[in-house]
């Protein structure tokens, strides 16, 4: 089956989404930071059981093809992220969904399963934190300067962005994620995850240049019942 590519009017911003499959089981992708359901999501979009599922890949507001608005990193970017995410999949008519999100996709997804636990089926999380520590702002400023990025990962988003909109957004990134360190544990989302009651599951890479792996292993001990 196609996979259809629109744009719906959610909290004031209109955001793009791809979708494709007919399953009953309605699956939402969220990408990590900079990132694009095209950009993060192409072979999921293209390989996931259309019959099991109907798949939708959205891109967060100032991400991807939802520019305008452009991008910014208040203090609640996680939680507005959340409930985009949430009330996009309502405007499109999905009682229960299930969420698969990767780094930053993966802190919204946690928030969103913890605050709508109604809506949500199942839980897959790779690549995500629920704090910042010190040691995490370090690993982050070493991405600040997108120059120094490997070609294979700049070149799609420079190609989507432009350089400006792309090293710009990428500091801005670097510098909103950061400010977590100064919350008492670093804090994102660590109060949360004992509200989660979906099934759960929560992959790592052990070779994660950006996140270590304690903060999968805090995830799973904190999620009761996760895998």
């Amino acid at each position: 089956t196609s996979v259809t590519s629109a744009k719906i009017q959610v909290n004031g911003v209109h955001l793009h989404y791809q979708q494709t499959g007919e399953g009953s089981h309605a699956v939402l992708l969220l990408p990590g930071m900079l990132g694009s359901g095209q950009t993060d999501f192409g072979p999921q979009l293209k390989s996931m059981n259309k019959q099991l599922f109907t798949v939708v890949a959205w891109d967060p507001r100032g991400y991807g093809k939802s520019i305008p608005p452009s991008r910014d990193f208040p203090p609640d970017f996680f939680e507005r992220d959340a409930k985009d995410a949430v009330d996009l999949m309502q405007a499109l008519k999905f009682k229960k969904f299930s969420l698969l999100g990767w780094s930053d996709g993966g802190i919204t997804a946690l928030i969103a399963a913890a605050k709508y636990p109604n809506l949500i089926h199942k839980l897959v999380v790779w690549g995500a934190n629920a704090s910042v520590t010190q040691e995490d702002v370090r690993i982050y400023n070493g991405i600040r300067d997108v120059s120094k990025w490997s070609e294979k990962v700049k070149k799609p988003l420079e190609e989507l962005y432009g350089h400006k909109y792309f090293a710009e957004t990428c500091e801005a990134w670097v510098d909103g994620i950061s400010r977590f360190a100064e919350n008492s544990d670093g804090n994102i989302c660590q109060q949360l995850l004992p509200d989660i009651k979906c099934p759960t599951f929560i992959i790592h890479g052990e070779k994660d240049p950006l996140v270590p792996q304690a903060h999968a292993e805090y995830i799973h001990k904190n999620i009761k019942g996760s895998r």
